[in-house]
């Protein structure tokens, strides 16, 4: 017995066989312009990753958002078995390829996982109309369409403004900006009267009192209720549904390497961003951000790319947005 039990100590306290692991720097890419939601996420998963020391190795970020994303997305194709690249994916990779009738497929990459959920709000400036209602009847008043604006044509900001024209009989003119960051600038300087962009494109302009949040795009509310100004939280912003707006929309941040990488280089991802997400910097950046958490994998996460994939699908084509 004492044999076994010292043969058991040896087997327990001996070093677990070294598994792949990054040998060079690995590149996060993203699919879109400085400032946005995906580069917010991207820096704060790098910073994550190097204060917890989670890979020996250092990441850098390499946006990659010509041709509306494109570029990101045929780099990441083009990089088979390339296992130092890893992509930050949203709605895009389902959108493009169906309106600009580009080579890809999200199926020709390699699924790590899905991380978070974003939720979009309708926003206007501050000095603008302060619930949906009157947005709304300010849209259908105005001798010229509203401007608004988004990032990247025939794609979820510019969904929702035509899913928003079909409910309410309001026309809209859909301004696409490089990245979120610069279609909040535009509102806050009245170059247009509203955007959707998510939590964390809007998030200081908010803070500062240059904008309004009219309502957001989810079936419930935002759930963090620690106040974000001095007189709101996120919480506190009704859902359109709420306000008579009924549309609802939420949009995957996933994890893919380029396709024909090895088990092993995928476990060694699938590990590295479940830690991540059990760091206090991802904990604290979906609160900021109001981000839903979630952690999918494997054959969950397929099977939630598939049945997404079908839904913006649908709603491409309903929206007339899909290259004949």
């Amino acid at each position: 017995m004492k044999a076994a039990i010292a043969l058991a100590a040896a087997l327990c306290s001996a070093p677990a066989s070294a598994g792949w692991e990054p040998t060079k720097p690995v590149e996060i890419v993203v699919a879109a312009g400085a400032g946005g939601a995906s580069d917010q996420m991207a820096r704060m998963m790098q910073a994550a990753i190097q204060k917890n020391n989670l890979m020996k190795q250092p990441m850098v970020v390499s946006l990659k958002g010509g041709a509306s994303g494109a570029e990101a997305l045929m780099y990441m194709k083009t990089s088979e078995g390339d296992a130092n690249k890893v992509l930050i994916a949203y709605s895009l990779i389902y959108m493009l390829p169906l309106s600009a009738k580009i080579p890809f497929n999200w199926r020709e990459l390699t699924p790590v996982s899905v991380i978070a959920l974003d939720q979009f709000v309708l926003w206007d400036n501050a000095g603008g109309p302060k619930t949906v209602k009157d947005f709304i009847a300010a849209a259908k008043a105005a001798s010229s369409p509203f401007k608004m604006g988004g990032t990247g044509s025939k794609r979820e900001d510019h969904v929702l403004t035509v899913f928003m024209e079909q409910k309410t009989g309001a026309k809209f003119s859909y301004l696409p900006y490089k990245s979120g960051g610069e279609a909040a600038t535009q509102l806050v300087g009245n170059h247009t009267e509203s955007n959707v962009n998510n939590p964390s494109e809007n998030l200081e302009v908010w803070r500062a009192g240059q904008v309004r949040p009219l309502c957001v795009f989810d079936k419930e509310r935002i759930s963090y209720t620690t106040k974000v100004t001095e007189a709101q939280s996120w919480h506190d912003i009704p859902t359109c549904k709420e306000e008579g707006l009924d549309i609802q929309y939420l949009m995957l941040r996933a994890m893919f390497l380029p396709g024909k990488v090895t088990p092993e280089q995928q476990a060694f991802y699938v590990d590295l961003f479940h830690k991540v997400t059990q760091t206090a910097e991802y904990k604290e950046y979906m609160e900021k951000q109001a981000l839903k958490p979630i952690f999918l994998t494997g054959k969950d996460m397929v099977q939630f790319l598939e049945e997404d994939d079908q839904l913006n699908k649908s709603l491409m084509t309903e929206a007339g947005f899909v290259a004949k």
